[in-house]
């Protein structure tokens, strides 16, 4: 099994920046991508961004592309996204999550963490 948890949420007025962080443990010998994922209040969950478990091909979804960035620090098995001019729109629960293959569904989940961008 893999161990992911979420933090770094928070309220923050629109325009500003956050930086959340999925720390991963467990069988990650085996994962072969990390990806963020959100969910708004009476919304479907929606793909965010993700990169592979060895810090390479970042994608993203175009609602955040040039202003998240994902990124991995081995040394800590941590998975971070930063969101920079964050807006209203992108107020959800975020959550980590974790694959062992490219043509896989995502398997581990997170708990998640609120983000919350006031206007």
């Amino acid at each position: 099994q893999v161990q992911l948890v979420e933090s770094g949420g928070g309220l923050v007025q629109a325009g500003g920046s956050l930086r959340l962080s999925c720390a991963v443990s467990g069988r990650t010998f085996s994962m072969y991508g990390v990806g963020w994922f959100r969910q708004a209040p009476g919304q479907e969950r929606e793909f965010v961004a993700a990169i592979t478990w060895s810090g390479g091909l970042p994608s993203y979804a175009d609602s955040v592309k040039g202003r998240f960035t994902i990124s991995r620090d081995g040394a800590k098995n941590t998975v971070y996204l930063q969101m920079n001019s964050l807006k209203p729109e992108d107020t959800a629960v975020y959550y980590c999550t974790s694959r062992n293959s490219p043509s896989r569904e995502y398997r581990y989940w997170g708990q998640g963490t609120q983000v919350t961008v006031s206007s």
